[in-house]
């Protein structure tokens, strides 16, 4: 069953939102029980626990995170959620502002079942070191 255009745009306003609460579990809420994310081609985070583990570590580098929802493209239930996040690296104290996407398959309760996550490490990381 392909869910309902505006039914995924409120899931995506809904998993903005999450990243925005600083609450992992509430992140990990938005994922099927078994779903997971690979965030450029890395090691998957599988089920909920760990992905509220990779959430908690963007929150442990990233202080004052704040993401924001670019762009959202639906084709179905394969959705693009196009991202910026800002905030200040935890350990340098240096601004971030770095754009990135998931590419997520969505489930029949509009949970995420699969997403895949890409953003550009090398940019990252110069933000971090403030170059």
């Amino acid at each position: 069953m392909t869910l309902d255009p505006a039914r995924i745009r409120t899931i995506a306003a809904a998993y903005k939102d999450a990243w925005n609460s600083g609450l992992p579990a509430r992140v990990a809420n938005c994922y099927a029980e078994a779903g997971g994310i690979t965030i450029n081609r890395g090691i998957p985070w599988q089920g909920r626990a760990k992905v509220a583990e990779m959430a908690a570590g963007f929150y442990a580098d990233v202080d004052d995170m704040t993401v924001l929802l670019d762009e959202l493209r639906i084709a179905g239930n394969h959705v693009a959620f196009i991202w910026t996040f800002t905030g200040r690296h935890a350990g340098t104290g240096n601004a971030l502002n770095v754009k990135g996407w998931e590419e997520w398959d969505l489930d029949a309760d509009g949970k995420i079942a699969v997403s895949l996550g890409w953003y550009d490490v090398a940019d990252y990381a110069r933000q971090v070191a403030g170059a």
